[in-house]
């Protein structure tokens, strides 16, 4: 079980226009399905700005991508998971100003020019390795 911290203000606007638009677990759901991520059975669900996502993942990937999906939507600032479907929390990398690709895998995995793995690691969230933002979380590969 873990939580995981969001930047609230800073992620992907999957609810329309309006400051009083709610993060429901639904639109959490329908989100997961258009990236494609297998969440059969999870169960999301939202309390404020904090997501709980229990069940079985797939695999510890699915899990880590999981967690990164919702939490990386504006309105979010927090996700609690209790999700079996594999071992350890993973590593994750928060975006800062002035981040790319190539200085966030030279930091972590020692090597800019892998900055791929990191990239294929975040599909089908990142569409291109350049639109990457301050606030949003990335799941870090294993060295």
């Amino acid at each position: 079980m873990g939580l995981w911290s969001f930047v609230k203000d800073a992620g992907k606007k999957v609810f329309g226009g309006g400051d009083d638009t709610e993060v429901t677990g639904a639109a959490l759901q329908d989100e997961l399905k258009d990236l494609g991520l297998d969440a059969e059975g999870l169960d999301i669900s939202v309390e404020g700005d904090k997501v709980k996502v229990s069940g079985k993942a797939a695999s510890q990937e699915m899990k880590e991508k999981v967690i990164l999906a919702v939490g990386n939507v504006e309105g979010v600032a927090a996700v609690e998971e209790d999700m079996d479907g594999g071992e350890g929390d993973g590593t994750f990398h928060t975006v800062e100003k002035g981040d790319t690709l190539w200085a966030i895998a030279a930091k972590t995995l020692g090597n800019g020019a892998r900055y791929e793995e990191i990239f294929e690691a975040n599909k089908p969230m990142l569409t291109h390795p350049d639109k990457i933002y301050p606030g949003q979380m990335l799941r870090i590969p294993a060295k």
